[in-house]
C-alpha cells in the first residue's frame, strides 16, 4: 500500500515558505516533532526554495551597508546585539531545514534526524531572543538585518560537503568564538537574562558543529580524502570571508573541530 502520510520533503518546503518569525519557528518544531513521531514519509517529491520566505521586516541591508553596533556595555548596543543575533538564529532555522530538504533523500535519516533537532533548537534559540527583544521594549524587525546570511546556503546547494564545511563548521562554529566573550560582556552590563540565554545558545552550538563534522567526516569517508584537506579546499572555494582566530579551542574540540582543521588553513 503507498503511504498515506504527509512527506517530509513537503512539511520541510511549507515551513521554509512560511514568512512570519514566530509562525516559522513553530512550523520548524513541528516538522522536528511529527518527524520524530513518525508522522511524516522519508520522501523527497518537492524541491526546496531557492529563497526561503521572508517577513517585511527587519529591513535586510548589504553587509558593508549595515549600522555599527557597540559591544553590549548600553542598553542601545545589547538591543542592537540581540536584535542581530535574533536575526542569524532565524535564518538558521532556514538553513537547518533547508540541508535537510536539499540532501537528506541523498544522506538517510539519522541525517534527517539530526538537522530537524538543530532546526528545532534554532527556533527555539530565535524565539528567547525574540521574547527578550519584546521584555526590553522593542521587537524583532525593529532594526535593520545583515542580508547576507543566506549566500551560504545559495553557494553550497549543490553539495553537501561544502553545505557541511561552510554552515556548521565554519559559521556556527564562529558562534563557539564569539559568544563567551559576549556573554561575558552582557555578565558585566549587569543583564544576566540577556547572558544565560547565550550560554543556553553556547551549549547547543557545540552538539550543533558535532553534528556537522560527524557528517562531513562521513563524507570524507565516502570521497576517501581527509577531513581537513577537503575541508580547507571546500571552505577556501565556497566561502567568501575568513577564518581566523581567535579560536575557542575547547569547543571546538568538544564539537570535533581539532586544532588539524584550522591548522591547514597556514599551508
Amino acid at each position: 500500500m503507498p503511504d498515506a502520510r504527509p512527506t517530509l520533503a513537503r512539511a520541510i518546503r511549507d515551513a521554509l515558505l512560511t514568512a512570519d518569525p514566530r509562525e516559522k519557528a513553530m512550523a520548524a518544531r513541528a516538522v522536528a516533532r511529527d518527524w520524530a513521531a513518525g508522522r511524516l514519509a522519508f520522501a523527497f517529491d518537492v524541491a526546496m526554495p531557492d529563497v526561503p520566505a521572508r517577513p517585511d521586516r527587519p529591513e535586510l541591508l548589504a553587509p558593508n551597508r549595515m549600522p555599527k553596533r557597540g559591544k553590549g556595555g548600553s542598553e542601545r548596543g545589547r538591543i542592537a546585539l540581540i536584535h542581530a543575533l535574533a536575526h542569524i538564529e532565524f535564518v538558521a532555522i532556514d538553513l537547518a531545514l533547508d540541508i535537510v530538504g536539499r540532501f537528506g533523500e541523498e544522506r538517510g535519516p539519522a541525517f534527517a534526524s539530526d538537522f530537524l533537532s538543530v532546526a528545532a533548537d534554532e527556533a527555539m534559540h530565535y524565539a528567547l531572543l525574540a521574547r527578550r527583544l519584546v521584555t526590553l521594549g522593542t521587537y524583532y524587525g525593529a532594526l535593520p538585518a545583515h542580508d547576507g546570511l543566506w549566500d551560504a546556503a545559495r553557494e553550497t546547494a549543490h553539495d553537501v560537503g561544502a553545505r557541511l564545511a561552510v554552515v556548521p563548521m565554519v559559521l556556527e562554529a564562529r558562534g563557539l568564538d564569539v559568544t563567551p566573550l559576549t556573554i561575558e560582556r552582557f555578565t558585566a552590563a549587569g543583564d544576566m537574562t540577556s547572558a544565560r540565554i547565550l550560554q543556553r545558545i553556547l551549549d547547543d552550538e557545540i552538539r550543533h558543529v558535532r553534528f556537522g563534522t560527524t557528517h562531513f567526516s562521513k563524507v570524507c569517508e565516502e570521497r576517501g580524502v581527509a577531513p581537513p584537506n577537503l575541508w580547507k579546499e571546500l571552505v577556501e572555494r565556497h566561502f567568501r570571508g575568513a577564518v581566523k582566530p581567535p579560536f575557542n579551542d575547547s569547543a571546538r574540540q568538544a564539537a570535533g573541530l581539532s586544532r588539524e582543521f584550522t591548522a591547514v588553513l597556514a599551508l
